[in-house]
């Protein structure tokens, strides 16, 4: 009996380093990400918030949630391989610059799949560019092709670019952002992912805008939830 209670103790020992590591990993590569783009690594860390109450919803366990924050805090860890001239163009980018840019999913899964642990949190990374419809990138992947962690990770990024400042182009209001997000259920996302995570935005507007900020709520939604 007391040789099962030191091995239990033994295990549990062990796994909390590796989670202390885990964690230790995932700091630092948000901070070489920070380093790269500040603006990118606070944008993750929103997406992290976001993605696993959504993977919540949809009753993953923990730790398919994990790998999902994981995979949000991370997504794009690839950037740090895009030239500074095509990440910070304040401009619209040429073909060229846009078939750089999107090598990033790519980059970032080479990095992460490499670290133990980290294996499905590096495919969701990986795919988080695809599109419902199959127009993403890089596999062309539809539909339940698309893994689910990478589904969710695409709606909180697209949403969370719409209301963010970004150096080409100025912040959309919450309403518009919403709009768009539904719009696009079925064709860019995955049309039950949006019906939750707007759900989470109507619902609980204070502590969205709080996380999305700056944000321009409208004077209508303003009354709405009054």
């Amino acid at each position: 009996m007391q040789h099962r209670i030191q091995a239990l103790l033994a295990t549990a020992t062990l796994e909390k380093q590796l989670a202390q590591m885990r964690n230790a990993v995932v700091c630092g590569l948000s901070q070489l990400l920070d380093l790269k783009d500040l603006n990118t690594g606070v944008h993750s860390t929103r997406l992290a918030e976001w993605s696993v109450r959504i993977a919540e919803q949809l009753g993953m366990n923990e730790e398919y949630q994990r790998d999902v924050e994981l995979a949000a805090l991370l997504h794009d860890i690839g950037k740090v391989g895009i030239p500074d001239s095509v990440l910070n163009k304040p401009g619209r980018l040429t073909e060229d610059e846009f078939r750089t840019m999107q090598k990033h999913p790519e980059f970032g899964w080479s990095i992460l799949r490499l670290l133990p642990g980290f294996e499905r949190a590096s495919l969701f990374v990986l795919h988080h560019h695809e599109r419902a419809d199959g127009k993403g990138y890089p596999a062309g992947l539809r539909g339940q092709q698309i893994p689910l962690g990478s589904s969710i990770i695409c709606v909180m990024d697209a949403f969370d670019a719409m209301v963010s400042n970004r150096v080409y182009r100025k912040s959309l209001p919450l309403e518009e952002a919403l709009r768009r997000v539904r719009d696009a259920a079925g064709t860019q996302f995955d049309g039950d992912i949006v019906h939750h995570f707007t759900g989470i935005v109507e619902w609980q507007l204070p502590e969205v805008s709080r996380i999305a900020e700056p944000l321009r709520v409208t004077s209508a939604l303003d009354a709405k939830h009054a």
